[in-house]
């Protein structure tokens, strides 16, 4: 079983049930029913497994000439392609049992259209025919906070398109740093990253830009009316980290520094979304 829960990808499954639970909670001013968070939850968890998996799949051939990835299930033999892809179909098919029948078919809906975003038009094509693949890929991995959002009030809310916003512009500074330090893996496999086709100098300066556009887009929420003054210092305080770290891979060559961009900004996106949170309920409280 811990080779199938391997293939779901579960660090970034958890990053997404994290923000869509996020979605969910801020979706309304008071208490959200508990069913609902049960099972959107679990739909929304299993469709991001789904996806993982069948990225998986599609990707077998791709896994086994990089260096990150060749020790993955399925290019180390441990499972076949086959017994991957029926999981997939049960998760996926699971998914939408529980997000049609007991949240809502809004959320089973765009649950769907993520999925296929994700595990078919990013990884099948995107992937392979722009440079900006994880630009535009990022409209399915920033869906989360919609999805909770739809979960709870069976509508796309203006604020909860404001959530995704965040998390698209935070997708390629958080995803070139890392194409960056493994820039040898993708040429190897003829992967048409940024750092690849446009060098790691180009890729500096874009990581810089999209930080900057994500520091901005990270204040809307208090613009907006939708956060108050607690979550606006949080986001500056960590936006100013962000931009701290974009700085330095401007000047600094070292190896090991895209690496720690990199891990920062997951910390950065769950400790925003942290704050999202805390200040919602800390509004209810004052």
């Amino acid at each position: 079983m811990s080779v199938y829960l391997a293939v779901c990808k579960p660090k970034v499954v958890a990053l997404i049930v994290f923000t869509a639970v996020v979605g969910m909670l801020l979706a309304v001013p008071g208490a959200v029913p508990l069913d609902t968070v049960v099972y959107a939850t679990i739909g929304i968890g299993l469709a991001a497994a789904a996806a993982a998996a069948i990225n998986h799949v599609l990707d077998a051939r791709l896994d086994a000439t990089m260096v990150r990835t060749r020790h993955r299930p399925l290019p180390a033999g441990e499972l076949s392609s086959r017994n991957v892809m029926i999981f997939a179909v049960a998760l996926g098919v699971s998914s939408m049992l529980i997000l049609g029948f007991l949240v809502n078919l809004l959320t089973a809906a765009l649950t769907l259209a993520s999925l296929v975003g994700y595990a078919v038009v990013y990884t099948v094509y995107l992937k392979h025919a722009t440079p900006q693949n994880i630009v535009i890929g990022g409209i399915a991995g920033a869906s989360p906070p919609v999805l909770g959002w739809a979960a709870v009030t069976d509508t796309v809310d203006p604020y909860a398109l404001l959530l995704a916003l965040i998390i698209f512009v935070w997708t390629p500074a958080h995803f070139w740093a890392l194409a960056i330090y493994r820039r040898d893996d993708y040429a190897k496999a003829g992967v048409p990253m940024l750092p690849v086709t446009h060098g790691n100098e180009f890729t500096r300066l874009h990581i810089f830009f999209y930080t900057v556009l994500l520091v901005l887009a990270s204040v809307l929420p208090y613009l907006t009316g939708m956060s108050g003054a607690f979550y606006l210092g949080g986001a500056l305080v960590l936006g100013g980290v962000f931009l701290y770290y974009a700085a330095r891979l401007l000047k600094d060559r070292g190896a090991r520094l895209p690496m720690r961009v990199f891990g920062y900004s997951n910390f950065y996106l769950m400790a925003l979304f942290g704050f999202l949170l805390f200040d919602h309920y800390y509004a209810l409280l004052v």
